[in-house]
C-alpha cells in the first residue's frame, strides 16, 4: 500500500531523512520508531505531503504521489493523524467527525464503526472538541481520519500524553483495524511495548536514517528496545 524509496528531507543545513526507504503492506501495523528529533514526525509529513519531499519517491497505493499535495493524497484514501491531534476545538464532535467526510460524496453518514470502537464520541456528538479530555480528543482525531475509509491510516504519537484507559482503547482499535484487512496502518510511537503489542513489521531511525527494519515477532531478539533508550 505505501512504497517509500530513497527519500531525502532537509531542515536549514540539518539532513533530517537520509535515504529512508521501507514498505507498508495493507492488513497490517508497521511500526515506526526511535528516540526523540530523529526524524519520525518529518517522515509521516512527507507521507501526508505537509512537507516536499527533496529526494526519493513515495508511492501509494500503486501511484507515484511525491508530488501531490495533502488534499490530493486524501482524496487517494491517505488519513493522517497528527500528533498532538489538532481537532478544531470550538466544532463539536459531530462537526469534527464530518469533516473527515470531506472527501466523501455528499450524505455520507459517518461510519458505525467509529462509535463501535470509541463509544465515548456517540455520547457526546453536541460537545465542543476544546471541553474533552485529551484521550478523548485523540479517538476524536483517529475517528476524523477513519470517516473518510482511508487505505492507509497514519497515526503519530497516539499515546502521547493519554490515560492508560484510553491507550487500552486505541489499541484495542487499531488491532481492530489491521484484522479487518482493508488498510495498511503506519503508527509511530516511542511507548516501546505498545508498539511491540501491535507491530506487524518495524522500521527503527536514528538521525534520520532507518538503521533496523524486521518484523514485529522479532522485536525482542532484534535489540530494538535498546535502540530507544537515552
Amino acid at each position: 500500500m505505501l512504497t517509500v524509496t530513497g527519500l531525502n528531507q532537509f531542515y536549514g543545513g540539518s539532513h533530517t531523512l537520509r535515504d529512508v526507504a521501507f514498505e507498508a503492506p495493507s492488513g497490517a501495523v508497521t511500526a515506526i520508531l526511535g528516540r526523540n528529533g530523529v526524524g519520525k514526525t518529518t517522515l509521516l509529513k512527507c507521507i501526508a505531503g505537509l512537507l516536499p519531499a527533496r529526494s526519493g519517491s513515495i508511492g501509494f497505493d500503486g501511484a507515484d504521489v511525491t508530488r501531490l499535495a495533502p488534499y490530493q493524497r486524501a482524496r487517494l484514501g491517505l488519513g493522517y493523524v497528527p500528533q498532538g491531534r489538532e481537532i478544531f476545538p470550538r466544532l463539536t464532535v459531530e462537526e469534527n467527525l464530518r469533516l473527515g467526510l470531506a472527501t466523501r460524496a455528499k450524505g455520507t453518514p459517518i461510519p458505525p464503526r467509529i462509535f463501535e470502537m470509541f463509544p465515548v464520541l456517540a455520547d457526546m456528538m453536541q460537545r465542543r472538541g476544546g471541553d474533552l479530555s485529551g484521550g478523548q480528543q485523540q479517538q476524536l482525531a483517529i475517528g476524523r481520519a477513519l470517516a473518510m475509509g482511508p487505505k492507509l491510516l497514519v497515526l503519530d504519537e497516539p499515546t502521547e500524553g493519554i490515560q492508560p484507559s484510553i491507550i487500552k482503547d486505541i489499541e484495542r482499535a487499531i488491532r481492530r483495524l489491521a484484522g479487518e484487512g482493508e488498510m495498511a496502518i503506519l503508527l509511530v510511537e516511542q511507548y516501546y511495548d505498545f508498539a511491540r503489542s501491535l507491530a506487524d513489521r518495524y522500521v527503527v531511525l536514528s538521525r534520520g536514517e532507518v538503521i533496523k527494519a524486521g518484523n514485529g515477532a522479532d522485536m525482542e531478539r532484534d535489540g530494538v528496545r535498546a535502540c530507544l533508550t537515552v
